[in-house]
């Protein structure tokens, strides 16, 4: 089945960064939707290109690059400045038209938007899909070499050739807000937190310390067999996620 058409864009940041995205209309004009992607992941995988055909049934899809990955200018920060690259996302959904707008972030993406919606908000919905609810967690393998890639020279090479993805060197000064000390402040934004109990990089607790520290509105869906992020997303998931959204924002 051909995935819906999109129009290549190019945003720019509050601090200068360029972004690459790319915007998939949609017959339901009312909404926005701006999809957030996982560490070393980009809007131009098929996996994240099947999220966005399926969410373009409920709105307009805004999806980007974040800066330090694929097309995107800058070095990623982790889940620091990337709130950065969110909001010029939201940003650019307003400006073509779209009175609401929603994030749906994946993994690393939603520990952003999470951060974004408490920290910076303008945003009318969130759902984070297989957030961290705190930094430095290393319970599992896949984040043991998360960490390896970010910390050590060698990895961030091997993040760059193998993956497209640029990595800042050195240590966060100061340490940013973690996700679920942010998800206190969306508030009375609608959050939906979305994580499944066969994830390999984060237990379910992290879900429940992000659901558990936020505020009314909220919903907490534990997915039972799904994994991480956007690979193990199905389609009956997302349209699930676009219902939630549509029914929050009517």
């Amino acid at each position: 089945m051909p995935l819906a058409p999109n129009l290549p864009v190019m945003l720019r940041t509050e601090d200068g960064v360029r972004i690459d995205a790319a915007h998939t209309p949609s017959a339901r004009p009312g909404l926005g939707i701006v999809v957030a992607h996982g560490f070393t992941g980009s809007w131009r995988d098929r996996a994240t290109r099947r999220i966005t055909h399926v969410l373009s049934g409920y709105g307009g899809v805004v999806a980007f690059d974040f800066r330090g990955h694929g097309r995107s200018g800058g070095e990623s920060t982790v889940g620091d400045l990337e709130i950065l690259d969110v909001d010029a996302a939201v940003r650019h959904a307003r400006v073509i038209g779209y009175p609401k707008v929603a994030v749906v972030g994946f993994s690393m993406g939603a520990a952003v938007a999470l951060r974004h919606a408490g920290l910076l908000g303008g945003v009318d919905a969130v759902v984070s899909v297989s957030a961290p609810a705190r930094w430095y967690y290393r319970g599992t393998k896949p984040m043991r070499q998360v960490h390896w890639a970010i910390e050590q020279p060698v990895g961030r090479w091997a993040a760059r050739v193998a993956k497209r993805t640029r990595i800042a060197r050195g240590q966060w000064d100061p340490v940013p807000v973690p996700p679920h000390e942010a998800a206190a402040s969306i508030s009375p934004t609608p959050l939906l937190v979305v994580h499944g109990d066969a994830d390999g990089f984060f237990p379910l607790d992290h879900a429940h310390q992000i659901f558990d520290g936020a505020r009314e509105p909220k919903r907490l869906w534990i997915e039972q067999g799904y994994g991480h992020a956007e690979a193990a997303a199905t389609p009956e998931l997302i349209r699930r996620i676009g219902k939630w959204i549509t029914s929050n924002l009517s």
